[in-house]
């Protein structure tokens, strides 16, 4: 059988269900908390633990991305190679889906999408759902290759807001981004790093699908004009890539993600926060 290739980022369930039998593919549930899909998942579906073995959890950051050796380790223990094809999906829409996406792109892995609109949209198209989760994979022999530059740290972030060909876009509501509404986690001051942009993820989704491209492209040039550098914040760096993924279906190619994000930037500290719109 031929290698399976996908058309692009993100695909929807009728893409997937077609090519569920396929030996290349792998689907992982990437759900967290309450937005997993569990306990009756797409069939075959292995689980892809945020809130566990794929945060690091030595950093006291939340979903905080763990380096190349502990995501080679984890990734081989689900069963995934490097000829492998990748979808993910979790039970909110698209939600911390991206966020999965994303870890797979910046340690060198292309062959990664999200499954539009999750777990909802294959119930409501009466696709079936596994009675259990999956046996245990045989292990891949997936490596990881971290990229540099498309997870970021708070020093990279500072000098984008300060870049005029660079813009920074925080996911969070615009209530937190004013600095209106408290912060979920004890000790964060309120509002916004100095220059960023509000856009909250949920703009760019209608009813857990991704908007189509065009109107993605209208919504981020509306917001950032012509840069082409575009850096992604949000609460702990999971909707962050929600942003991240509809750049790229916009065109964008120039993308990163601050990994803190509030968490860290939130902090009692010397980096600056304003608050207001």
């Amino acid at each position: 059988m031929s290698a399976l290739a996908l058309p692009g980022p993100l695909v929807d369930v009728h893409w997937l269900a077609e090519r569920l039998d396929h030996p290349d593919l792998v689907v992982l549930d990437a759900g967290v908390g309450a937005h997993r899909g569990e306990p009756l998942p797409i069939r075959g579906a292995r689980v892809f633990d945020l809130d566990g073995a794929l945060s690091d959890h030595a950093d006291p950051r939340p979903h905080t991305m763990p380096d190349a050796a502990q995501f080679t380790a984890e990734v081989r223990a689900l069963g995934i190679n490097d000829r492998s094809t990748v979808v993910v999906y979790d039970g909110a829409g698209v939600y911390s889906s991206a966020r999965a996406w994303w870890m797979f792109r910046a340690m060198g892995f292309d062959s990664v999408a999200v499954l539009d609109g999750g777990l909802p949209a294959w119930t409501a198209a009466g696709l079936p759902r596994a009675a259990a989760g999956p046996a245990p994979a045989a292990p891949g022999n997936f490596t990881a290759t971290s990229r540099p530059g498309l997870i970021v740290d708070s020093a990279t972030v500072l000098a984008a807001l300060a870049d005029e060909s660079s813009a920074v876009l925080d996911a969070r509501t615009r209530e937190r981004f004013a600095g209106t509404a408290p912060e979920p986690r004890a000790g964060l001051r309120g509002g916004h790093m100095p220059g960023a942009f509000s856009l909250p993820f949920g703009e760019l989704q209608t009813a857990g699908h991704m908007l189509p491209p065009t109107e993605l492209q209208a919504r981020l040039v509306e917001l950032v004009g012509d840069r082409e550098r575009l850096l992604f914040s949000c609460g702990s760096g999971v909707t962050a890539c929600i942003l991240t993924l509809g750049a790229e279906l916009a065109g964008y190619h120039d993308l990163a993600v601050y990994d803190g994000s509030w968490s860290e930037w939130g902090m009692p500290s010397d980096l600056p926060v304003a608050t207001g719109a």
